[in-house]
């Protein structure tokens, strides 16, 4: 069978507009390029390279991301590799860190936490677009701090950006910071079991699950932020498209807190800035330090 007839056979399984999927499982089995796959359309593949394609449409047909499938993704134009047990870079996420980026001055350096860091899309593409940036990325998962390790080389941001385990809900940084990004856990628990199969039966509930009323991740960084903020740092988070109020309404010992819109005109980002007084280094939230 030639590579054109299997593409077709992929989009019918699959759908009919299934075409980019088609495309990025061949190109995926066989190792091609774009330009490859085209020139290369008549081109018979062996009975192994077959199987390996007809393996990969099975799990997509289930439901199973495509991105899992091909153990990575494109996030702010960088490869980085995902896997079962960490979420997927999105989109929206993507104007998230584009914000961030659009803070920062070159001539001025800056500490980064990243908190809840899952792949390490979010703090390793801050340190690649910014020299100036030495960021550390923390998360309560072994699986997700190994993949986010695993991108940091990757990107070769090794050198700029430190991965360690931290419970953030029981525990923080024993460190000073200019500034701290978040996309935590923002899904109300019981919304969780009404999401798309792809998302509810493949992606970690672990980097979903925000408690009762999906805030628990916030109440939690926003209550130990003016421990480990510098003067006049900025805490950044992405949240659900129906949290900007709830989170901002948060933030009452911050100044210049903006709610920032997606693409799609949805809520996606609350920026805050934490001018260092009102607080004397005291919290009420609990927890030790790392």
């Amino acid at each position: 069978m030639v590579i054109s007839e299997i593409e077709r056979q992929i989009r019918q399984d699959l759908n009919s507009d299934a075409r980019l999927e088609a495309e990025q499982i061949i190109m995926s089995a066989l190792t091609m390029t774009r330009e490859e796959l085209i020139l290369n359309a008549k081109k018979e593949i062996t009975d192994s390279e077959y199987a390996k394609i007809l393996k990969m449409t099975s799990r997509r047909k289930k439901g199973e991301p495509l991105q899992y499938i091909l153990g990575s993704t494109e996030f702010m134009s960088l490869e980085f590799f995902v896997g079962e047990g960490v979420l997927i870079p999105r989109q929206d996420t993507e104007t998230f860190t584009e914000t961030v980026l659009d803070m920062l001055k070159y001539e001025k350096a800056y500490k980064v936490l990243d908190i809840c860091t899952g792949s390490g899309c979010i703090g390793i593409s801050i340190a690649y677009y910014r020299e100036n940036v030495q960021a550390d990325l923390i998360d309560i998962s072994d699986t997700a701090l190994e993949t986010a390790r695993e991108n940091a080389a990757h990107n070769d941001m090794q050198e700029r950006v430190n991965i360690y385990k931290c419970d953030i809900l029981k525990e923080y940084p024993d460190k000073k910071y200019d500034i701290i990004v978040s996309n935590p856990p923002y899904i109300e628990s019981d919304v969780i079991q009404t999401l798309q199969t792809e998302v509810r039966d493949y992606e970690p509930h672990l980097a979903l699950d925000g408690g009762t009323d999906g805030l628990m991740f916030y109440r939690r960084i926003i209550g130990i932020a003016p421990k480990i903020l510098n003067k006049n740092g900025i805490v950044a988070f992405e949240i659900g498209y129906n949290q900007g109020k709830a989170v901002s309404s948060m933030m009452t010992e911050f100044s210049n807190v903006q709610i920032i819109k997606d693409l799609c005109g949805n809520d996606r980002v609350v920026i805050g800035i934490w001018e260092g007084d009102n607080v004397n280094g005291q919290s009420s939230e609990s927890g030790g330090t790392v």
